[in-house]
């Protein structure tokens, strides 16, 4: 017997999956926010990819294939924001919320591979440094700053997931790959140093794998149904085990479903099962109230103080 965090019929008609995802999910809004900032900086990224080539900057190239990058990613998250809005089906039972996730790890990967390229590229440079136009580089670097900032500030003001997070990383990283640009061309206009352009960027990438890395750790934890970070699994365990009515606690699991919404299930052995309906709403409110968690499945048992069958003794002889 397996009760939930809510008191209506668990029924999944695929007529009224929407409201149950909104109801148990309650998941991600619009993603104007993500579209609109995948526009500004695919537009940009573009110009900025001419303008590195042309100049011969590795900074402004680093930062312009970021940007490319940086719209992939968004064009990724946009289409995870509306995947994970589909309503459960037959196949799906939870929806697609994990699509966010999978952006998220898809995006993080992507980062990681283009800091190796950064690396590379600018350790041959060391070796073979290249004439660089630092006028271009600086206009260049300072409106992509700009777009930069623009962007982040509208991801920044919208709903704030795995996979949002995970975009604004990008465009972050982005941002400083610009002041790294701008800094290399004053730098090489003042000075005509040319091996800064290199080591400014195998700084940025540096800055970006480590953040890269921490995203991905934490997707991972995700896919492979870890308990959140900020759950303390024992706490849980001893405020359902302390309600009246209930003996012991076991089988009990917590996991992330998607960003903002945490599932729970458990073993709740009682003293009477009568008494069941109060303790289910006793747990779910320390739940919701204490732990911020509203996904609940709860089974509840007894202990059996006689044997469910008796035989009767052998009286043949």
């Amino acid at each position: 017997m397996r009760a939930h965090n809510h008191p209506h019929d668990n029924s999944l008609s695929l007529e009224q999956g929407e409201t149950h995802t909104q109801h148990h999910l309650g998941h991600t809004g619009q993603n104007s926010a993500l579209i609109g900032a995948l526009l500004l900086t695919l537009g940009f990224g573009l110009v900025e990819v001419l303008a590195g080539w042309w100049s011969g900057s590795l900074a402004l190239m680093s930062d312009a294939a970021h940007m490319v990058t940086d719209a992939s990613s968004l064009g990724l998250a946009a289409a995870a924001a509306w995947l994970a809005r589909r309503p459960p089906s037959l196949k799906h039972s939870y929806g697609l919320v994990r699509a966010e996730v999978l952006a998220a790890l898809v995006n993080a990967l992507a980062m990681l591979v283009l800091v190796g390229f950064i690396v590379v590229e600018a350790i041959q440079r060391f070796g073979a440094p290249h004439a660089i136009e630092g006028k271009v580089v600086i206009v260049v670097a300072i409106i992509g700053l700009g777009v930069n900032l623009v962007v982040a500030w509208m991801l920044h003001r919208g709903e704030q997931t795995l996979n949002s997070r995970a975009a604004l990383l990008h465009v972050l990283g982005d941002a400083l790959g610009s002041v790294a640009a701008i800094v290399s061309g004053v730098v090489i206009l003042a000075t005509g140093w040319m091996p800064i352009d290199p080591l400014l960027s195998l700084f940025v990438a540096v800055l970006i794998g480590i953040s890269a890395i921490r995203l991905l750790r934490e997707v991972v934890h995700v896919l492979m149904e870890g308990v959140p970070p900020h759950v303390k699994l024992d706490t849980i365990g001893r405020d359902l085990a302390a309600l009246p009515g209930v003996i012991r606690v076991h089988d009990l699991h917590v996991w992330t479903l998607s960003s903002g919404t945490i599932a729970l299930s458990a073993h709740l052995e009682l003293r009477e099962l009568d008494a069941w309906p109060g303790i289910l709403a006793a747990a779910r409110d320390a739940m919701a109230i204490h732990h911020g968690i509203q996904h609940l499945t709860l089974q509840p048992e007894t202990l059996q103080t006689s044997p469910l069958i008796k035989i009767k003794a052998d009286t043949r002889p």
